[in-house]
């Protein structure tokens, strides 16, 4: 009566098809967080130096973020959800003011920024001034031709873009 009794075994043979479709369960449901950028067209290199560019004071609207991630516009604290609005009261200048730019055509926007910036406030502050110009184009787009701005010709997108608002944006790094 001493039989030795054998274990039952489990059956691995289905192991390495459950092993499989748990991997290609995983990489089709993992998302891919996407990297943060700005796209920035560059002009063509040349060996030529740039030309120098003659401005007036009122023409351009100083912008810095300091080390600290505190927005200052012209010397003078700034929040950054009324930045677009100042913007466009730059560029655009609808009153004719004296310390505003004298045309849309003439304005700059120059964004400093210390090398301590953050990265999220640097995206915040340039996210603004792009939203400006873009409305300021939409509102163009809506007042002489009575469409949006994303239903006009590539054409007269494009002349809009480059003659009526050029995004006129200087960036340096400030120390």
């Amino acid at each position: 009566m001493n039989q030795r009794r054998e274990k039952p075994e489990i059956n691995a043979s289905s192991m390495a098809d459950i092993a499989f479709l748990l991997l290609i369960f995983f990489l089709v449901t993992t998302t891919m967080d996407m990297d943060k950028g700005l796209l920035v067209v560059l002009p063509e290199y040349t060996e030529s130096p740039p030309p120098i560019i003659e401005y007036h004071e009122r023409n351009v609207l100083e912008v810095l973020v300091n080390g600290n991630d505190q927005l200052l516009v012209e010397g003078k604290s700034f929040e950054v959800e009324n930045l677009k609005e100042m913007v466009k009261k730059h560029v655009a200048n609808p009153l004719k003011e004296e310390d505003f730019a004298k045309s849309p055509q003439v304005a700059v926007v120059m964004l400093e920024n210390s090398a301590s910036t953050s990265y999220d406030k640097y995206i915040n502050v340039h996210n603004e001034i792009r939203s400006a110009y873009n409305e300021l184009r939409e509102e163009y787009a809506q007042r002489k031709h009575h469409v949006t701005f994303d239903l006009l010709d590539r054409e007269i997108q494009k002349h809009i873009m480059k003659e009526v608002y050029p995004l006129r944006v200087s960036e340096a790094e400030k120390f």
